[in-house]
């Protein structure tokens, strides 16, 4: 796909001399997982090869741009909020507007932006992000709307310029889409099928990023462990070339399936020694019942064994998780199944999420939807365990010896640097900027809900 990256290019040095010599910026909102705030610094690197140059003030922006997501329904409200704040803007400024990501692949979400928002400039989908430099470009000559957005799976396109928020950490997405289709997902739909990169693109990528000085990888896809790199080559090949790579220090992946969780990428995670022994491994739900209308195709059972047997191989594993509360269906002895998964297991993480309707998913049309106030009051039941388990994990790590990598000055507490553990707990302590980017032992003296206090040795 070299040549349709090059013709960008051409349109990238188009919109550059259009905008020579008048100090335009750009702002961008970033909404959904890390798979959308990667795609978000490849759009930023096209803006400033066309010119622009980043703002986090709105108001002063020439450009605005809204990289979306569909997982969740407050998400439209947020996006449709935003939307309308930018009207007047538009009109005073003449700001150009446009709205990306995963929601644009939505007809509905589409049809309601050229009704409801007809000012909206460029709307494009997840499979058409590259071109961003082609449609600002006519956009700048022509003055007409744009709406690029293809049903097809999309092509891997390699070579987009980046511009990465981070100088320690940087996420490579390995693989695009997702072949599972959970009944509550709308993914599958507005990401397309499953594609993986080539080994070789993915490795350059990583080659170089450490020798720019970043010490951590996170390896981003739908379902990584379903990663297919050709002529037999897996995810588990993948960890081993990736933990050979000089100067990276830590590797770190999301998101897994359990179902596809097999022992070569149990053993990689084993012997790598630079693989973080934090397992981010999806539940959703402890009810087998409730997993099979989840299309999840493991059981609780299942699932169990699987942490018991990763216990087994890997010393000091721990895991993180993502549960559903209140899918469709969902009885109070599906949410005790639930329940006795997050104590058997003890997560050092729960992400946790209110079921939301998602339009053109299976489960949106279920009949026996749960009551509002019945999924807030299980809600708050699976958050008080969880933070109970938290608060008791949190003490084992006083008195101990972390490896941590430092990412910087505390957003909270400008005279302390912040990292985290190997297990992905965040820690906050005295010391000199000079330590920034660097592996140093910190000693855990102190713990609180969500984050470590800690003193250099």
């Amino acid at each position: 796909m070299k040549n349709e990256i090059d013709a960008q290019y051409e349109y990238m040095e188009k919109v550059n001399k259009i905008n020579t010599g008048k100090n335009l910026k750009y702002a961008i909102y970033t909404m959904g997982c890390q798979l959308n705030e990667n795609d978000s610094e490849k759009i930023c690197g096209m803006l400033e090869n066309m010119g622009y140059s980043k703002t986090e003030e709105v108001a002063s922006a020439d450009f605005v741009i809204f990289n979306t997501c569909c997982v969740r329904e407050n998400a439209e409200d947020k996006l449709f909020g935003k939307i309308g704040e930018m009207k007047r803007q538009k009109e005073e400024r003449g700001t150009i507007l446009a709205i990306g990501g995963c929601m644009m692949q939505e007809k509905h979400i589409v049809d309601k932006l050229h009704k409801s928002y007809p000012f909206v400039d460029i709307i494009f989908g997840t499979h058409t992000m590259h071109k961003l430099p082609e449609d600002i470009y006519h956009i700048l000559e022509r003055k007409n709307k744009i709406e690029d957005v293809i049903d097809i799976d999309g092509e891997i396109y390699e070579g987009l310029p980046i511009k990465r928020n981070d100088a320690t950490k940087a996420s490579v997405t390995i693989m695009y889409g997702c072949n599972n289709f959970c009944t509550y997902c709308i993914v599958p739909y507005v990401r397309g099928r499953e594609r993986s990169r080539k080994p070789s693109d993915i490795l350059k990528e990583i080659e170089s990023l450490a020798s720019e000085g970043y010490k951590e990888i996170t390896l981003l896809g739908q379902n990584v462990n379903s990663y297919d790199g050709g002529n037999g080559y897996k995810f588990s090949d993948l960890l081993r070339d990736v933990n050979k790579i000089e100067g990276i220090e830590k590797i770190r992946f999301v998101s897994p399936h359990p179902k596809d969780f097999k022992d070569d990428v149990i053993d990689a995670i084993c012997e790598c020694d630079k693989v973080s022994k934090i397992i981010h491994l999806p539940l959703q739900s402890g009810s087998s019942n409730v997993l099979k209308v989840m299309n999840r195709r493991y059981t609780k059972e299942q699932y169990l064994d699987l942490v018991e047997k990763m216990k087994k191989k890997i010393p000091n594993v721990v895991f993180s998780t993502d549960i559903i509360v209140g899918f469709p269906g969902e009885t109070e002895e599906d949410f005790e199944d639930t329940l006795d998964v997050v104590r058997k297991v003890n997560f050092e993480q729960v992400f946790m999420f209110i079921y939301s309707r998602r339009v053109g998913t299976p489960a949106d049309k279920m009949e026996n939807q749960v009551p509002e106030e019945i999924k807030h009051e299980r809600f708050d039941r699976l958050k008080a365990l969880v933070e109970s388990q938290i608060e008791e994990n949190n003490k084992k790590y006083i008195g101990t010896i972390q490896k941590v990598l430092v990412e910087g000055r505390s957003k909270n507490n400008i005279d302390m640097l912040t990292g985290r553990t190997d297990s992905n707990k965040v820690v906050i302590f005295e010391g000199k900027e000079e330590w920034i980017n660097q592996v140093i032992d910190i000693k855990i003296v102190s713990e609180h809900m969500w984050y470590l206090k800690g003193e250099i040795l």
